[in-house]
């Protein structure tokens, strides 16, 4: 059976975008990010997290580092009764100093290849689903999919979703 999704960018929009954040001690939550989340899995969405990541390109940090971080998110969400349904991130950059993240990728947004991906191992309904970004890029990589973008501007997450499922 299809379901509705919504695809979250994280930085920026679920915690506070202080620049290539990769560890718990550096993480802030957006007000109201876990409720947001926790609402949509009660109404039925998938809950999906898509993030650029160039520091592991950069040698700032590791795909483990990344990868450490998200299971800590869904730890925390999991305390609240939420959760995510998949954390995808694009490790690549083509002007990284680490050789094998150095290169052009259809992963990273405005290319919607992390969307792409998502609808390839769900059943997502996509005429109902959705994605909020905080940049451009992440409209322009929600566009290249097919589906509506939001651009979060806001102060609480659990608001502007109200908001969107109100338009």
């Amino acid at each position: 059976m299809r379901r509705p999704a919504v695809f979250l960018d994280r930085d920026g929009v679920l915690n506070v975008d202080r620049g290539y954040v990769y560890r718990p001690e550096e993480f802030e939550w957006i007000p109201g990010a876990k409720a947001a989340i926790k609402a949509l899995n009660d109404t039925g969405y998938y809950v999906f997290v898509l993030t650029n990541q160039s520091g592991i390109a950069r040698g700032y940090y590791s795909e483990e580092d990344v990868q450490a971080l998200h299971r800590w998110m869904a730890a925390e969400l999991q305390a609240e009764g939420a959760h995510i349904d998949g954390f995808e991130y694009c490790p690549y950059h083509p002007e990284g100093t680490v050789a094998r993240y150095r290169r052009a990728s259809d992963r990273r947004k405005p290319a919607p290849g992390m969307i792409l991906d998502c609808l390839a191992r769900f059943p997502v309904d996509v005429s109902r689903s959705y994605l909020i970004g905080d940049k451009p890029h992440d409209l322009q990589a929600a566009a290249a999919a097919g589906v509506p973008g939001y651009l979060f501007q806001g102060q609480n997450l659990m608001d502007f979703v109200n908001t969107v499922a109100r338009a």
